[in-house]
């Protein structure tokens, strides 16, 4: 075995052990008690959309995700673990003879639109470039390649063009938030989880940011709004910091569209409920890939088919497909999410984007 593969086996198996570990966290700052005894965090300084919402539940300072809270099947222990790297893998042959063939296409550009007009770029995985009224949002920023990440699509423009105002980040794992692109994102607005900026102020000092708890507008001086919003997901990036810092997703309501941006997420009644809340979307970024073994991914991540019910719930005009391609973090091959998608595809309008082209909205 080639010593460098041998290498990233030893660093995958230590990150699988590592998701099996909890270690407390001193107590969140400025925690709010509510009349039932439970602890719930919120920014104080910002408005809360969801009436009788105090917080986010925390615990000895750790985030508690309430949709898998009572859920003994979604809280994997090492038995599982062994069982996941162990077992036969249904999909090895195929992702074999992928390793020869061309992946995603990508339309490459040396500079980026020269336009006022509203558009969205795909940048690859979870990151996109949407321009609002002149304004550049950049969701999930990993434009590079993250430690034992091997990155399999190239970024379809030069990272230093990219400059973005905001940065939506929708949680802490590597492949969403990526600390080589922060350092091309200087004095960036950082829109983020509660408890995130230390993270993110270390990777890059001159980035601003604002964090906020599920259901809370974020303050911004431009007409767009932005809010944050639940997921079905975790966070980690070390052994020591599991659910240290919160995990969620993004509405952003311009004077003409609303936009649904789900980061990571595992299928939960959340879709359901931000109709509910705020209406019809008109454009949901939702996440395909990373789903397989099922048993084992299914509480942290969508497969195509529960993307297109999560699509039905949110009610919305157009459904845009992420969070495949660039990335082999799980068992099935690179290639099949958007072929499932169109195989269980019926009556929903769905926009494939091209890595590097350019949707004006």
């Amino acid at each position: 075995m080639p010593r460098r593969h041998f290498l990233k086996q030893i660093a995958l198996w230590l990150s699988s052990l590592s998701a099996l570990l909890s270690f407390k966290n001193a107590s969140a700052t400025t925690p709010e008690t509510n009349a039932s005894n439970a602890t719930t965090l919120q920014n104080a300084a910002l408005k809360t959309l969801k009436s009788g919402y105090s917080g986010n539940p925390i615990k000895d300072g750790l985030f508690i995700n309430p949709y898998t809270a009572n859920d003994p099947s979604a809280n994997h222990g090492f038995g599982d673990i062994l069982k996941w790297r162990l077992s036969d893998k249904p999909y090895k042959a195929q992702k074999e003879r992928e390793k020869s063939l061309p992946g995603l296409k990508v339309v490459h550009s040396n500079t980026l639109p020269t336009t006022d007009q509203d558009y969205i770029l795909w940048l690859g995985h979870a990151s996109f470039l949407i321009q609002i009224d002149g304004k550049r949002l950049l969701t999930d920023p990993c434009l590079t390649a993250p430690p034992m990440f091997t990155r399999h699509t190239e970024l379809p423009v030069p990272i230093d063009t990219i400059q973005p105002d905001y940065l939506l980040i929708s949680h802490g794992h590597y492949d969403h938030l990526d600390s080589d692109t922060l350092k091309h994102c200087n004095h960036a607005k950082a829109l983020i989880p509660l408890k995130m900026t230390p993270l993110v102020q270390e990777m890059n000092p001159t980035i601003e940011c604002q964090e906020a708890g599920w259901y809370q507008q974020y303050t911004l001086a431009e007409g767009v709004k932005v809010i944050y919003l639940p997921a079905n997901h975790w966070y980690r990036r070390t052994p020591f910091d599991k659910n240290e810092i919160l995990w969620g997703s993004f509405l952003i309501k311009t004077p003409s569209q609303t936009l649904y941006f789900a980061g990571d997420t595992g299928y939960a009644e959340h879709f359901k409920e931000i109709k509910e809340l705020f209406g019809k979307v008109d454009i949901a970024f939702l996440p395909i890939g990373a789903y397989e073994p099922r048993w084992f991914m299914k509480a942290s991540h969508m497969n195509p088919q529960e993307a297109l019910q999560a699509y039905r719930e949110l009610d919305a005009g157009i459904l845009v497909p992420m969070h495949y391609g660039t990335f082999d973090l799980t068992d099935e091959p690179l290639s099949l999410p958007p072929k499932v998608l169109k195989e269980n595809t019926t009556t929903e309008t769905v926009r494939y984007l091209t890595i590097g082209e350019t949707w004006f909205l």
